[in-house]
């Protein structure tokens, strides 16, 4: 595996805010529920669209295997991914996260995210 080092030295204007989402959100595929937490967080990242991100308990990993899909990303790292199976539809790598993130974004740890054109995403107060 090459060296695969964070670039934020390189790249020091590079930004990644971890914020709370407002209430409550739900992930749902083929209308099931995958995901439901009132403690999900927003990422907004430099040139990236804003991406909820899942706290892994409020998970239904139930309905989701890992798969051997790897990314990464110089800013956050190795990201794992998983396929979710429910309600008749299966949806590879829907869903990632980056189970030892760099240290600048320490706090996406045990955070999952999912493909929002590829899930419903719900928000409530």
């Amino acid at each position: 595996m090459p060296n695969r080092e964070s670039l934020y030295h390189k790249y020091p204007d590079y930004r990644i805010d971890v914020e709370p989402n407002p209430g409550r959100v739900c992930a749902r595929l083929n209308r099931s529920v995958i995901a439901d937490s009132s403690r999900a967080v927003i990422v907004r990242e430099t040139n990236l669209e804003p991406v909820i991100y899942f706290p892994r308990n409020d998970v239904l990993f139930e309905f989701a295997e890992a798969t051997p899909h790897q990314t990464f990303c110089p800013f956050k790292g190795e990201a794992s991914y998983w396929t979710f199976r429910c309600a008749g539809l299966t949806e590879e790598n829907l869903a990632w996260s980056y189970e030892a993130p760099f240290d600048q974004i320490a706090q996406l740890r045990n955070y999952v995210a999912f493909y929002p054109d590829r899930v419903e995403l719900s928000h409530s107060n």
